[in-house]
């Protein structure tokens, strides 16, 4: 019985994660930018990412697969994305307030749903498209801006914020892709051993990238190790049970029940950076748990 919701288990646990680490590169894209910011995360996550894989390696008593072509082409694809969709979320945070620039991201479900049905034929059942179509309603709900300053930058804002749900959405579905031609003997080594491919290609493309581009900020980077390193170990583990997660279950579901990160979102908003929620924004946060409540049902 435990297993049929172990998929659930890794989702929350990794949008947990996700928010925390979401909260760490907001402060450092003050000092760092967006790219220096979003390449901490593949920097600093990728040494932690192989200790998860050894770790795992040694405790199964099974050897990391050598991925083949076919999981290196979903991977990197993948990877890309990735990288492109936590720029473009970090520009969206600088926008607007943070709570509501992670909300954008979230129209990410419908578009995994119909990436998953076109690249994976991941056919949803009905209760996932209604769930999909619930907390997506209520993330439009929560998003809409409130007042005339926030309606100076809607057009920005959305574009930054569904650009970044667009990215995420082609990413899950190309991991998933990944993880399912893997090749490896259990879930757990396939996840593992994609997730180390994935942060390879990031840390290898951005690190080249920011040393011919903007060598000063890859500098800075390195004298940021601390900050940066708790970044890294909390987008690696974010990572790691996500990856887990899209190896049990479709993509669909794992990040629409990913949207509980809403919830902790509103938690970090109110902590950390003094921003209350509105009226229509908790609203919408109640499509979403019933949305959420739904594709566990599914």
């Amino acid at each position: 019985m435990f297993g049929e919701w172990l998929w659930a288990v890794f989702t929350v646990t990794a949008a947990g994660g996700q928010t925390m680490r979401n909260a760490m590169q907001k402060e450092l894209t003050t000092t760092l930018g967006t790219v220096g910011a979003t390449h901490v995360r593949f920097l600093f996550g990728f040494p932690f990412a192989v200790l998860f894989l050894m770790t795992i390696s040694v405790v199964t008593g099974s050897r990391p697969p050598l991925p083949g072509v076919q999981s290196l082409i979903w991977t990197a694809i993948g990877a890309g994305a990735q990288f492109a969709a936590t720029a473009l979320m970090l520009a969206a945070m600088n926008t607007r307030s943070f709570v509501v620039a992670i909300a954008y991201t979230k129209t990410e479900p419908v578009l995994v749903l119909i990436f998953g049905v076109v690249f994976l034929a991941d056919i949803p059942t009905v209760m996932v498209v209604a769930a999909v179509v619930v907390a997506t309603a209520g993330v439009l709900l929560m998003s809409w801006p409130t007042s005339a300053a926030k309606r100076d930058d809607i057009w920005r804002t959305t574009a930054l914020g569904v650009g970044s749900g667009a990215m995420f959405a082609l990413s899950a579905v190309c991991y998933r892709g990944g993880i399912q031609t893997s090749g490896a003997d259990n879930f757990v080594l396939a996840a593992s051993t994609t997730l180390v491919v994935a942060l390879a290609v990031q840390t290898a493309t951005a690190s080249v990238l920011l040393m011919w581009r903007s060598p000063a900020t890859l500098k800075s980077i390195l004298r940021m190790w601390r900050p940066s390193m708790t970044a890294g170990f909390l987008g690696a583990l974010a990572s790691q049970f996500w990856f887990l997660a899209f190896a049990i279950q479709t993509a669909a579901q794992v990040r629409t029940l990913g949207l509980v990160e809403i919830l902790f979102a509103q938690v970090v908003t109110r902590r950390l950076f003094k921003q209350h929620t509105s009226r229509s924004e908790a609203i919408g946060i109640g499509f979403l748990v019933i949305g959420v409540i739904l594709i566990l049902r599914g």
